[in-house]
């Protein structure tokens, strides 16, 4: 596996920056992570916001969840929340 891009290694680390600031338990949107790294075309960022969040549940350090649930994060559809392991 190659390693991350610039953008890939910036949205981990402001996904994990966002879950940091917030309470035990608490999750964010990918969209979060995707308007802090880049605010007037975040859309554009949605699905690499995503990817990051997946590499991130591969490293242990994140959950993806889909109505309070932990899902997997290769069969997902739909929104999504990211949270803290």
């Amino acid at each position: 596996m190659s390693p991350p891009s610039e953008e890939d290694a910036a949205l981990e680390a402001t996904i994990l920056e966002l879950l940091g600031k917030r309470a035990a338990g608490a999750t964010i949107c990918p969209s979060d992570a995707a308007r802090a790294v880049s605010p007037d075309d975040w859309r554009d960022w949605m699905e690499a916001a995503r990817d990051a969040a997946r590499r991130l549940v591969a490293q242990g350090k994140v959950t993806m969840t889909q109505g309070g649930e932990a899902i997997d994060p290769t069969t997902i559809h739909g929104p999504i929340r990211i949270r803290l392991n």
